[in-house]
């Protein structure tokens, strides 16, 4: 099928329309905003919790140990004699004298190294279990005071809240999940009636009012911006199919007065031969016009026109509309191929696609050849004229776009335009390109959906 704009090699297509992108929907949306809410919350929750425990924890523990070394070494000053391994308030305290400094260089590396404060030991046992004790260390010129506290417990007891902590969120995820669900239904219900009514109304000349069956709420006000916009179109649409209607009406009486008389004027057998030849061009011009008065009426009202229509016979009508036209100009017309094909259309819808092609191919075309080429499902119009330029390649089926080679010619820049739109109403598909077999020239391609059928 057609894309938008020119091809890679510099064809110009009929502006086809964008694919759709994939767009979340509002349901799911709201979904996952309560999910992420409420993960979010929680795993913030669980953060601020587990961070504010070991903060007050680490402090109340180094503020009990500071007060119990300073402890231990008043009792250990005060009765030097006695055991500095005793426990004092269930924690376990060591007085390494001066003279045992450097046996506790081997005792004991770890502490030995340590400067005063509290410090954080861990590792693991000779039986492989992970420890944890927090040191408190006080070192004086003649004695090192030490003061143990297990935090092995504590550490295990920390484990157990992360697993609960983790728990926690996964649980308060799951009922965010349902929560969302549940108020995604609630509130998008109104929304998805409204479109399910709109949806109801899909081909209605006269729809029905929505804003009733909602309440004053936002949907509702939705409701009665869409009744509004659907009256205000109503109204624009009735306005140009009367439109249509009275113009198709008004331009077919003279057009009906031109044929008669041109008919009355043929059947007398005095005419000349330049006055015949003047009678059938208007006669042709007359066609031409009915035909695209009834194209343009059905694609006003987007309406298919019914029949079958042989595709060499009108090519040939219209080549020789375009011969009687050409005057002194160097230029030949001829169709290449076997007739046989027929599509299901209109010849006035196919007269029209078909006669704009033929008819830019021999406006722009100082000399040379045009060729209407009958393929299998296809017609190609191929021309001699000067070519396809980038900028024409991108704007070329644009309404009211002239090429550059359009110079001080007669037209408004709508006749692809409308061939486009024929085939968008008939499911056809028309693309002009470059030649690409080293001469100059246009080719446009014509064709055909699965409809059609040989004759």
């Amino acid at each position: 099928m057609a894309t938008d704009g020119a091809e890679p090699d510099g064809t110009a297509t009929r502006p086809a329309r964008n694919p759709r992108r994939f767009r979340r929907r509002l349901r799911t949306r709201i979904i996952l905003s309560f999910l992420l809410l409420g993960t979010g919350l929680t795993a913030l929750f669980a953060f601020l919790t587990d961070y504010s425990r070991q903060r007050v924890e680490n402090q109340l523990v180094e503020d009990l140990m500071n007060r119990n070394i300073d402890e231990y070494a008043r009792r250990f000053y005060a009765d030097p004699t006695g055991n500095p391994d005793l426990p004092v308030q269930q924690m376990y305290g060591r007085v390494v004298s001066k003279g045992g400094f450097e046996q506790l260089r081997f005792d004991e590396p770890d502490w030995y190294e340590l400067p005063d404060g509290i410090h954080n030991i861990t590792g693991r046992d000779d039986g492989g279990e992970p420890f944890s004790y927090k040191l408190a260390v006080r070192k004086t010129p003649n004695e090192w005071f030490f003061l143990a506290y297990d935090m092995t417990q504590t550490m295990r007891g920390e484990d157990q809240l992360k697993r609960a902590l983790y728990v926690s969120i996964l649980l308060f995820s799951a009922l965010s999940l349902v929560i969302g669900w549940w108020s995604a239904s609630r509130v998008m219900r109104p929304v998805t009636e409204l479109a399910a009514r709109l949806r109801a109304y899909r081909g209605s000349s006269q729809p029905r009012k929505l804003a009733p069956h909602f309440p004053g709420d936002e949907v509702g006000q939705l409701a009665e911006a869409l009744d509004d916009y659907a009256g205000r179109l109503t109204e624009v649409v009735q306005r140009d199919r009367e439109f249509n209607a009275d113009v198709s009406h008004e331009l077919r009486t003279p057009l009906a007065v031109i044929k008669g008389a041109v008919e009355l004027l043929l059947s007398r057998p005095e005419l000349d031969e330049r006055t015949q030849a003047r009678l059938l061009r208007i006669q042709r011009a007359e066609q031409q016009c009915s035909d695209l008065i009834g194209s343009l009426l059905l694609l006003s009202r987007n309406e298919r026109g019914q029949g079958r229509s042989d595709v060499a016979r009108v090519a040939e009508q219209l080549l020789d509309s375009h011969r009687a036209q050409l005057g002194g100009k160097p230029l030949e017309l001829r169709m290449e191929g076997k007739p046989g094909l027929v599509v299901d259309a209109p010849e006035a819808a196919l007269s029209v696609a078909l006669g704009n092609l033929i008819g830019n191919a021999v406006k722009y075309t100082p000399q040379g050849d045009v060729v209407v080429r009958l393929l299998d499902g296809v017609v190609q119009v191929v021309d001699t004229g000067p070519g396809l330029s980038e900028e024409d390649a991108e704007r070329l089926f644009q309404r009211g776009y002239r090429g550059t080679h359009a110079g001080h010619s007669q037209g408004a820049g709508i006749g692809l335009s409308i061939v486009g739109r024929l085939c968008d109403l008939y499911g056809w598909d028309v693309s002009v390109r470059p030649r690409h077999d080293g001469e100059r020239g246009v080719v446009a391609v014509l064709s055909f959906s699965s409809d059609r059928s040989a004759g």
